[in-house]
This record gives structure tokens, sequence and C-alpha cells, in this order.
């Protein structure tokens, strides 16, 4: 799996994905701090990762457009410990893998996934 984290994903998050060998990059280290939310998803389709984020404006962007790449996970979770959040994105590794490659808007709440076919209709 390919990500690429939006600025609000911790960078403590993001070592946790990496150390169980995940494919994370961090918006700045391939864009500008200051990338626009489109200019990140148009980088995403490019090179075929999926956002991961806590901004809900990605899923609104998608819909607008009706793109169906790249994929969305956006955290919704009341745990604000960096390390508990990556534990969580890990524990939903396998809905995660089946998924992403199909373009799906996913969203992780505390108690439940969901999950949304792209194009958002």
């Amino acid at each position: 799996m390919r990500f690429i984290a939006d600025l609000h994903i911790s960078p403590i998050t993001v070592e946790v994905l990496r150390a169980e060998g995940w494919d994370v990059v961090w918006v700045w280290e391939e864009l500008s701090p200051s990338a626009l939310d489109l200019e990140i998803l148009d980088h995403a389709r490019k090179n075929e990762r999926s956002v991961l984020t806590q901004d809900l404006d990605f899923s609104a962007l998608l819909a607008l457009n009706g793109w169906d790449r790249p994929s969305l996970v956006t955290l919704r979770l009341s745990e604000t410990q960096r390390e508990a959040v990556g534990r969580k994105i890990l524990e939903a590794r396998h809905e995660l893998e089946s998924r992403l490659a199909e373009g799906y808007a996913i969203t992780i709440e505390d108690r439940a996934i969901r999950f949304r076919k792209l194009p958002i209709r």
C-alpha cells in the first residue's frame, strides 16, 4: 500500500506505519507544505498513492470532481495519542488492502470502518 500523508497526520503515526513496511510519504517530502488539496489529490493519482488524512475537504473534492482515484483514508478518531492512531490504522490493514486499489473513500472511526466506492455520487 502506498500513501501520501496529509500535513495533519503526525510524523509519529507515519513512522509507526513505515516500521511495519508501509510505503508512506508526507506531503512536504514530495510537494510544498502549502500545496493545495487539489494538488495533493492530483499528485497522489499520478503516483498511484492513496491519501491519508483527517481533513474532510478531500472527500468533498473527490465528490465534486467525480473522481474514482486516488483512494482516500480519512481518520475520525477520538484517540489522539500518535502511536494509538498508527495501531488503529494497522488494525484496518486487511480492509484497506482489499479496497484501495479499486478506488474507495474509507473512513476509520473509533468503532467502525466505513467504505464508499469512488466516484462518490
